[in-house]
């Protein structure tokens, strides 16, 4: 394993978990848009929940073993695709709303604010992982220094 390789594999976990962090803020901060998307017969389709894909840069056990006894390495995560989630729209009984349809319902974004708030702990948790063990990385590439020194 290089020397830089547990570096590189904690910077793509900080890049990936510093987006998804993102993807949730954009979806907490449309937990009321009513109106993102114009649909082709005039309506307007509330903002859907997003959520980021992730896989891994070397997916099996063999691109690994090949990898390792090649010296190239390609470890950590990337984003794979963000998509939309598929889950139903939520309907809330107001009639008053300008985006209420004939029988007074609004149709409101599928993000649920628990859901949001899990996902946002579980990055930050994940992300604060990935600094722990850059720090760590660090220490003990320090100390081998100094072991060279003296």
């Amino acid at each position: 394993m290089g020397l830089f390789t547990t570096i590189d594999i904690s910077a793509s976990g900080l890049s990936a978990q510093r987006l998804r962090m993102d993807i949730i803020a954009d979806n907490i901060a449309n937990v009321n848009t009513t109106r993102s998307r114009l649909l082709p017969d005039g309506t307007y389709e509330p903002y859907r929940r997003k959520v980021a894909i992730f896989e891994a840069k070397t997916p099996s056990f063999a691109g690994v073993l090949r990898e390792q006894l090649s010296s190239l390495q390609d470890g950590g995560v990337r984003v794979k695709a963000i998509v939309e989630d598929p889950e139903p729209f939520k309907l809330v009984y107001n009639p008053e709303h300008p985006d209420a349809d004939g029988q007074g319902y609004v149709r409101m974004p599928n993000v649920n604010l628990v859901t949001e708030m899990v996902d946002m702990i579980s990055a930050t948790r994940a992300y604060e992982a990935n600094v722990t063990v850059l720090n760590a990385s660090k220490a003990m590439f320090m100390k081998a220094l100094e072991i060279g020194r003296g």
